[in-house]
């Protein structure tokens, strides 16, 4: 009887989870060729024109040669742009780390607090950064300033969410371990929490760092300065030679940036296999 009972059960689950995908597959599916049906049914002209191909052709062919000579002038604002994102990931570190822990099912103080907390990250997240950048550009004026505010409201958003799911996944074998050796929930959070989730947290902010500096030329071009100021100059002057030696500047950075932070990747993955 308990066999047949728990064979039905079982039985009740798959068909569940069969519906379950059913339904995502189906409004997945809607979605896609809606969002398709829509773009061709707007854009079919400007998709099929000749004349989109050959302006952009014609803009590429006026980008070379590249004008290095701007270069000299741009030494600002490179350390600009990398002031920006570091400063900006930072920013949303010291935020979203403590109060990740408040976000968390397992280490919140109270499930009012949670919701609070997941409800200010969630807002965060939801406004681009490049709406935060205009917002603080009026607030504070141009400058670098508004671009690590903007880039590092949304960061904390982000960062807040990862941090607070990598506390939840922790082994909770360890946390009782340290509790049923007389330690309080302070305790539970210093010596097994935190030396669990440390290798992800490092991950997921230089994952965010390599994004913000990506990121910092994009709100450079509404006014927060650095390398996207430089390169919205050149853009409305029609100086597309300037424009591709900048974003040879720009992809080069990025590349630097990626790679340094993928060395500190193998570094942690190589101490913890250690």
């Amino acid at each position: 009887m308990e066999i047949e009972k728990e064979l039905e059960y079982k039985n009740r689950k798959s068909i569940n989870v069969t519906w379950s995908w059913l339904w995502i597959i189906v409004i997945g599916s809607t979605i896609f060729f809606s969002s398709l049906l829509y773009t061709l049914f707007v854009s079919w002209e400007t998709i099929f024109s000749p004349n989109t191909v050959v302006n952009l052709f014609n803009m590429l062919a006026e980008m070379f040669p590249p004008k290095f000579s701007v270069l000299s002038g741009i030494g600002v604002a490179v350390m600009e742009t990398i002031a920006m994102s570091v400063m900006a990931t930072f920013l949303a570190v010291v935020i979203a780390f403590p109060l990740s822990f408040l976000a968390a099912s397992n280490t919140t103080l109270h499930p009012t607090a949670r919701v609070f907390v997941k409800g200010i990250f969630s807002a965060l997240r939801t406004v681009p950064e490049l709406i935060m950048g205009i917002i603080f550009v009026a607030a504070v004026g141009f400058g670098i300033l508004p671009g690590i505010l903007a880039l590092g409201f949304h960061s904390i958003g982000m960062l807040g969410k990862f941090y607070a799911e990598a506390i939840e996944k922790v082994d909770n074998g360890l946390n009782e371990a340290v509790e049923s050796s007389g330690g309080s929930r302070f305790h539970i959070i210093i010596f097994s929490i935190i030396p669990q989730i440390m290798s992800h947290c490092v991950d997921f902010s230089l994952y965010r760092w390599e994004y913000n500096f990506r990121a910092s030329t994009v709100v450079g071009l509404i006014g927060a300065g650095g390398l996207g100021f430089e390169l919205i100059s050149s853009l409305r002057l029609i100086q597309y030679q300037e424009v591709l030696a900048i974003l040879i500047v720009v992809f080069i950075l990025v590349q630097l940036v990626d790679g340094f932070g993928n060395m500190i990747r193998r570094r942690l993955i190589g101490g913890e296999e250690s």
